[in-house]
């Protein structure tokens, strides 16, 4: 066997040149896949990180009739003592903070122009509001009895063309579906990097949002974060009760999820067309081969040699190609991906609904992505390298020499 692939070296030595670029050519097929990997995967892991971060949590508690779908702010649907709730259950030693919000929908105005929101209600001091003070662009965060100001997203703030200290105009739907307005003070104005979230999102003290919306001592959810995502399911099997709904954050965000099996499904079939493609070079490479040394086959065989060492031999080549374009391709796909993983790709607002994607696009490379390519990259040159190995091993010595005269 290792006198196979010394052959293999050097006959594929002969014409360096071709050889050089079939390898390259598979590398840069490889590379190519590689960061589609780190992108796709990147994304829908950075989507997960800030829906979990900005929205869901790693759980929510609502009440059992509660439906996020239509923000409802009647009392029954509400839960009652909130902050006494979250105190309850920041008690668990896997919890790392447990905080009330009260969500409503409104619309911000100032001057002519205006703008669908979100009101939030958020308790200011909680850590859980860490992205939107770190955030912070101009202005200042929030005071939990701060009874007329507001916190806007920067897109939201270019749109209505205000600044911090600005007043706006704020309609906010009430528990008993009536609508109250009030003037309000921007604060300050934030970005987490998520052009969908900060477009559409105002957040107000939790005290001050109960007062407006007439919710009193409710709240929509008690938004809660863990040590760790994966004890999820547990502390809400901990927590079952049938005055509230336990939400994990698997529940919470099953379009992203089912939207990342989709991906992996399509990436798939899109891999094997880049590898297909790739391959058919690794084909013309070895075919070519075949009829240039149609007279040493030949030889070869009147010597004595079976069709299946003949056979082997090309396999050994195509094996040696494949390993050239797999160190190519990680040398090539490895800046790309650094490149993906410390700068990014910038998209901005990406126009999907449901989903929050962030403005840039970071890539992540899981270990057991790159292995996969790498296999399937060499599983299917060496199945490119089956057709021209058969035609070598079935030539008839008489023919090949005659062939190459």
């Amino acid at each position: 066997m290792i006198q196979l692939f010394k052959m293999a070296y050097r006959d594929l030595g002969r014409n360096r040149r071709r050889s050089f670029f079939s390898a390259l050519a598979l590398g840069m097929g490889l590379s190519l896949l590689l960061l589609m990997a780190a992108v796709v995967t990147g994304e829908m892991r950075g989507s997960m990180e800030s829906t979990i971060r900005l929205e869901s949590g790693h759980m929510q508690v609502r009440a059992s009739s509660y439906d996020e779908n239509k923000t409802s702010l009647a009392w029954s649907d509400l839960i009652e003592n909130p902050n006494e709730i979250g105190s309850q259950l920041a008690a668990f030693p896997q919890v790392v903070l447990a905080t009330p919000r009260l969500f409503a929908s409104g619309i911000v105005s100032t001057g002519d122009q205006s703008a669908g929101v979100r009101v939030i209600g958020i308790d200011p001091p909680s850590q859980a509001n860490a992205p939107f003070r770190d955030g912070l662009m101009r202005g200042q965060f929030l005071q939990a009895d701060d009874r007329e100001g507001v916190l806007i997203g920067q897109p939201l703030a270019e749109k209505l063309g205000v600044v911090a200290g600005d007043q706006v105009n704020l309609l906010v739907n009430t528990s008993n579906g009536d609508v109250d307005q009030q003037a309000f003070i921007v604060r300050g104005v934030y970005t987490t990097h998520t052009p969908s979230y900060d477009e559409f999102t105002v957040f107000m003290p939790l005290v001050k949002a109960q007062a407006i919306t007439q919710a009193q001592d409710h709240a929509s959810v008690i938004f809660v974060l863990l040590q760790n995502r994966d004890q999820a399911v547990a502390v809400a099997s901990a927590l079952k009760s049938s005055n509230y709904q336990i939400v994990t954050w698997e529940e919470a965000n099953e379009i992203i999820l089912e939207t990342e099996q989709f991906a992996g499904a399509y990436m798939t079939v899109l891999y094997l067309i880049v590898l297909a493609i790739t391959a058919t070079v690794i084909v013309n490479t070895l075919v070519m081969a075949v009829f240039e040394r149609t007279r040493e086959i030949g030889i070869l065989s009147a010597m004595g040699m079976k069709g299946g060492r003949i056979m082997t031999m090309f396999f050994a080549e195509s094996s040696l190609l494949a390993l050239g374009g797999i160190v190519i391709g990680f040398v090539l796909g490895g800046l790309m991906v650094t490149y993906a993983t410390k700068v990014g790709f910038y998209i901005g607002d990406f126009g999907i609904t449901g989903i929050i994607f962030g403005e840039r696009i970071y890539g992540y490379l899981k270990i057991s992505d790159a292995v996969t390519l790498s296999i399937l990259a060499l599983v299917v040159t060496l199945l490119a390298g089956l057709y021209p190995a058969w035609m070598a091993a079935r030539m008839e010595p008489v023919e090949a020499l005659r062939g190459g005269q």
